[in-house]
């Protein structure tokens, strides 16, 4: 087993190099995503891709969480994002001494959206390993990966419209993965749907038991690491380009683009102050939101 040494994840492989498995490693923050996570987890991905050992990567979480999303204001995310000796190189590049909706605009694209792609094209097969509650751009990191495994009382939820105003996260592919109404229900209330529900709309692969989930995924990830890899990379880039012919990757460019009017909606009424939506225009605060309701067929919920 090889271990790599990074601040906000762990990086391990097994059986020879064969297997690498990535976590995200901030389990204080429910593994929130802070910049300096997602830099790590971006030269993690690198670092197995650019391993000829490595056949599979799984991708999971320390702690009961997998990731509750976007780290909206941790000491430590503030400290990276403001002026200061702790301050991520990556605040001033990329955009990040441009002003106003640019700067907004090119961080989130080269932070948010083009990461996640990239790691959705990634020339291994990649396994999401789920735990927890899977918030928000918890999804995106998860539907970048080719196969999804999850523990048996997982949910998942996309909760921005209800809790931020905003018309979804940087990486739409929720009506892909959820299919259009669904998407729509869960946008529109916040609610969530159990594992049980999201393996039979074809989004989860395997569900295991809570103990067990990291052995098992392994165990998955060993099987799939049998097939030639060109026979893999193949049938990996078949499906995607198949997905893209059908829209896939401009319809996420064009959401990336609707979310961003949403951010400059936002920062315009509430005048600088906030580029998602605030308790005076009708969204409620996130922090002191309720707990997520399951999306129950027979229930119209609160």
């Amino acid at each position: 087993m090889v271990v790599a040494d990074y601040k906000f994840v762990t990086y391990e492989t097994f059986d020879d190099g064969t297997i690498a498995r990535i976590l995200l490693n901030r389990p204080e923050t429910r593994n929130a995503q802070s910049r300096g996570l997602l830099v790590d987890l971006n030269a993690a991905f690198m670092e197995a891709e650019a391993d000829d050992a490595v056949r599979v990567v799984i991708l999971g979480g320390t702690g009961k969480m997998f990731s509750s999303g976007h780290d909206m204001g941790s000491a430590q995310a503030m400290e990276e994002y403001l002026p200061g000796p702790n301050q991520h190189p990556t605040a001033a590049s990329n955009g990040g001494t441009r002003l106003g909706v640019e700067k907004r605009m090119l961080q989130e694209w080269h932070y948010f959206f083009e990461n996640t792609l990239r790691w959705r094209n990634l020339r291994k097969i990649t396994i999401a390993q789920m735990t927890g509650t899977v918030y928000a751009a918890g999804l995106m990191l998860m539907w970048a990966c080719d196969l999804i495994t999850a523990a048996d009382d997982v949910r998942f939820a996309d909760v921005v419209g209800t809790r931020l105003g905003m018309c979804g996260v940087e990486y739409f592919a929720h009506p892909w993965e959820f299919g259009p109404r669904k998407t729509k229900e869960l946008m529109l209330t916040g609610d969530s749907i159990d594992v049980e529900e999201a393996h039979r709309l074809g989004m989860v692969s395997k569900i295991f038991p809570v103990a067990d989930v990291g052995a098992r995924t392994l165990d998955y990830a060993r099987r799939i690491a049998k097939l030639p890899t060109v026979t893999a990379l193949l049938i990996k880039e078949s499906v995607n380009q198949t997905v893209d012919n059908m829209g896939f990757y401009n319809g996420l460019q064009a959401c990336f683009n609707l979310h961003q009017l949403n951010h400059a909606h936002w920062a315009e009424v509430t005048h600088g102050e906030r580029p998602v939506g605030t308790p005076e225009f009708g969204v409620p605060d996130w922090k002191d939101a309720p707990p997520v309701q399951l999306a129950e067929k027979d229930k119209v919920g609160a």
